[in-house]
């Protein structure tokens, strides 16, 4: 078996905003079932928006509305592209929570929560 994630959805509460949000950061968007599920293809990984409720009941967890134990990371070519898409985000509507900075492993990374409450991290390592 080949060890790779190739799907990651997201749930969500606003479709539309979520939508709006990741197309004014610049993803592609790719197939849409309208009103219930979006796809974005980056890279060779596909994320997807669907409703939170339904990703719960699919997924067979009750869904408590906190944050989830996860963050997604975006590794980019360098510290301006890190300070870019942090600037980017603020702008379409994240709330920043890492300013973007050096890290103690000689890196330099920043970090974002989409309107969605998904926690994700801008790294350049």
């Amino acid at each position: 078996m080949d060890q790779r994630v190739s799907a990651i959805t997201l749930g969500v509460g606003d479709l539309e905003r979520a939508k709006d949000f990741y197309a004014r950061l610049g993803w592609a968007p790719g197939q849409e079932v309208e009103g219930e599920i979006a796809f974005f293809q980056a890279g060779g990984l596909v994320v997807a928006l669907w409703d939170r409720g339904k990703l719960a009941a699919d997924s067979g967890v009750e869904d408590g509305g906190g944050w989830g134990g996860i963050t997604l990371a975006h590794n980019v070519r360098s510290p301006d592209e890190v300070d870019a898409l942090i600037e980017a985000a603020r702008a379409t509507g994240a709330r920043v929570t890492a300013e973007p900075s050096k890290t103690d492993w000689g890196g330099y990374h920043g970090a974002f929560v989409d309107p969605e409450g998904h926690a994700w991290e801008i790294a350049h390592n």
